[in-house]
């Protein structure tokens, strides 16, 4: 008796155990999930949630059906007291006709509908899509807007409404541009060209992320689509062509001379100035932006200066060096760079 209730027992405790990891499951995928495929933006991602949908679907009642064949098995075909050796059957030529074409008949129904969704993704963009230039970095993203001749980095502001011919490059190495509540995917190839057509349908902020490895700081080089309406997004484009503003405070002009000093320069550029380095992100009007070092940061003088201070640190392997500044300069710097408006 006494095995009886400490066997009892050991059940009760790991089905209590297994409960409470549920439990922890489900409260853990109750949370907060910006970078979700579940909330499309566009027809891409619709279409990209469409087919996900009908194969998780389908993947559901092949195994409740499959689990069904194997309970009822087991129950009706269960050895009983007394019962005969059963009959020793060594195929069934049905039954091997079935599992074999029934699968077949599966995966076909499913690249059915699955090949004219490739083939409208892949074909060319709309002739009246607007052009944006992608370009990975080591670990940021680049954008340009090459008919309005504007530059920018981390942020891609869109218009809601008009469909986007996104044109993927890599600087460097491979990497992969993919803001789910946009659509799948897309890897950006050195001396290849890859591309992206959508046409976004909601205003909002949504966030992105490399998915393909592509160094120390893979984890580090994210990306945000700023969806706007199309005066706001007008708006912006406007702003972004200006020339940068010259500091009239001070401490702001102090760091433009050191920011021309101190070898920014040689990696920046900042239109109306000197900058006109190719290696780091375009800074012209970088105080516009709600995010730096590839979004990882928000764009606060606290954050600024925590990034200047020891950039390697904040983002391992990193092309933009640790310069030494002292508190001084790092205080004129993050002066300067947030009137950049």
């Amino acid at each position: 008796m006494s095995r009886r209730v400490a066997a009892s027992n050991r059940e009760h405790r790991i089905l209590g155990l297994a409960g409470i990891v549920g439990l922890a499951l489900l409260a853990s995928a109750c949370g907060e999930t910006p970078q979700t495929a579940f909330n499309p933006r566009s027809e891409y991602a619709n279409q990209g949630l469409d087919l996900f949908v009908l194969i998780i679907w389908m993947g559901v009642i092949i195994g409740v059906v499959v689990e069904a064949v194997l309970i009822w098995a087991a129950i009706h075909y269960r050895r009983r007291p007394g019962d005969p050796l059963p009959p020793q059957i060594h195929g069934s030529t049905v039954i091997e006709i079935l599992w074999t074409t029934g699968p077949v008949i599966v995966v076909g129904y499913i690249l059915f509908v699955t090949l004219p969704v490739i083939f409208g993704t892949q074909a060319p963009a709309p002739p009246s899509s607007m052009d944006v230039d992608v370009i990975g970095h080591q670990f940021w993203w680049e954008f340009n807007y090459p008919n309005a001749n504007v530059v920018t980095a981390n942020e891609l502001h869109l218009p809601v409404g008009q469909t986007v011919n996104l044109v993927l490059k890599s600087d460097d190495v491979i990497h992969s541009f993919w803001i789910p509540a946009l659509g799948g995917k897309r890897d950006a190839f050195p001396g290849h060209t890859n591309y992206i057509w959508m046409t976004p349908n909601s205003v909002g902020e949504f966030p992105g992320q490399c998915y393909q490895l592509c160094g120390y700081s893979h984890g580090n080089m994210r990306e945000r689509a700023v969806i706007q309406s199309p005066s706001d997004f007008q708006a912006w484009l406007t702003s972004q062509q200006q020339p940068a503003a010259q500091p009239t405070d001070p401490v702001a002009a102090e760091g433009a001379q050191l920011f021309q000093t101190r070898g920014c320069a040689a990696c920046h550029t900042i239109n109306g100035t000197p900058a006109q380095g190719k290696v780091g992100p375009n800074l012209t009007h970088v105080a516009s932006r709600g995010v730096i070092a590839g979004s990882i940061l928000e764009n606060t003088p606290r954050d600024m200066r925590a990034w200047l201070k020891d950039p390697p640190a904040i983002k391992p392997g990193s092309v933009m060096p640790n310069l030494g500044l002292n508190d001084h300069e790092l205080d004129v710097l993050v002066a300067y760079l947030q009137s950049l408006k």
